[in-house]
């Protein structure tokens, strides 16, 4: 078989395959990102902590804008419209149109107690004639206000308490966690009646009690991320070249674990507010005519056989709040671990 003369074929009918030149193959195809916008990018991804951060936004603005756009005054009361049923315009379903069981027949109420026909209560009126959904904005504002308030002082305290112990080491360590051991171990619950024993009932009064020991844990978490960072190498070569200590925990421990401070705060709001619902509760939280869920709740369940509505309704909203921070705060500890894959 002869062989094929390669001499003979036209240079045009050669290509290189796979050539790149040094700029195209030393090319980012995709752009810089720094840690902040790279677990944004993560967190988008998870849609349940994307719809519960949607959640969490609209009750706040829901919660906060009802200061100027309450349906009706939360602190009115009008004995004449008490216990009233949930009514809403246009609609016929048993339960929402202002109706209610009566010795086993459906009666209107609002027609027996002589509401005007343009007047009506989405949720319901309770005990006082006072206007259900308005004390639900109100209360969830107050609950809000409180767990965020709680969540500042624990990221404060905490943070600052945590650095100083993990930088200092030795001695100082030893003291200052023994002190956080007798702290942890006094009950919330005393507390909070040693603070109603000083103070007014209030919402000074829960904040508090919860910034006595709710920064434990995260001065915890923080003591123990600063002794993992501050042996690595770019900490040792900072204080070989002279940087002060509060330098070195504010330029370069700190920022390292903002992620587990950021998760660690959101999962202490869901804390902050089921601890005030539950103070609130027991009676030991805000005094009327204020109003948080806890103290609504408190006040449902005592006519829940006959007025099922007055406890549904807070109860409903306080869930979700909660669902909400755990799943946002289960999103953000994933979208801030750089161990997770995509």
């Amino acid at each position: 078989m002869a062989e094929m003369d390669y001499s003979k074929i036209p240079k045009e009918k050669f290509e290189l395959i796979g050539h790149q030149d040094a700029a195209e193959s030393e090319k980012i195809a995709a752009p810089s990102l720094t840690f902040f916008q790279d677990s944004w990018r993560r967190l988008k991804k998870n849609k349940a902590a994307v719809i519960s951060l949607v959640i969490l936004g609209l009750i706040t603005l829901i919660a906060f804008g009802a200061i100027w756009l309450s349906p009706k005054d939360p602190t009115k009361q009008n004995v004449q419209f008490a216990n009233l049923p949930p009514k809403i315009p246009g609609i016929s379903v048993d339960g929402f149109n202002g109706t209610t069981l009566v010795r086993g027949q459906r009666v209107d109420k609002y027609e027996q107690v002589g509401v005007p026909e343009d007047v009506y209560f989405i949720l319901g009126t309770d005990s006082l004639g006072r206007d259900l959904l308005s004390r639900i904005f109100m209360g969830t504002r107050a609950s809000l206000i409180i767990a965020f308030v709680a969540a500042i002082l624990d990221l404060s305290f905490g943070v600052t308490y945590g650095l100083i112990s993990g930088m200092k080491g030795g001695r100082v360590d030893s003291i200052m966690q023994r002190i956080l051991e007798v702290l942890s171990g006094i009950p919330n619950l005393v507390v909070m009646i040693l603070f109603l024993t000083i103070f007014k009932p209030g919402i000074l009064t829960i904040i508090l009690a919860m910034a006595v020991t709710g920064w434990i844990t995260m001065a915890r978490i923080v003591r123990a991320q600063t002794l993992k960072i501050k042996d690595q190498e770019y900490v040792l070569a900072a204080t070989t070249l002279g940087q002060s200590q509060i330098s070195i925990a504010l330029k370069h421990i700190l920022p390292n674990i903002s992620s587990v401070v950021i998760v660690q705060m959101m999962f202490s709001i869901p804390t902050a507010i089921f601890f005030e619902a539950f103070l609130s509760f027991i009676g030991l939280g805000l005094t009327p005519p204020n109003a948080s869920l806890g103290m609504l709740l408190s006040e449902g369940y005592k006519l829940f056989r006959f007025l099922p509505h007055l406890m549904w309704a807070p109860a409903i909203v306080l869930s979700v709040i909660m669902i909400c921070f755990n799943l946002l705060a289960d999103g953000m500890r994933d979208a801030f671990d750089p161990k997770m894959k995509d």
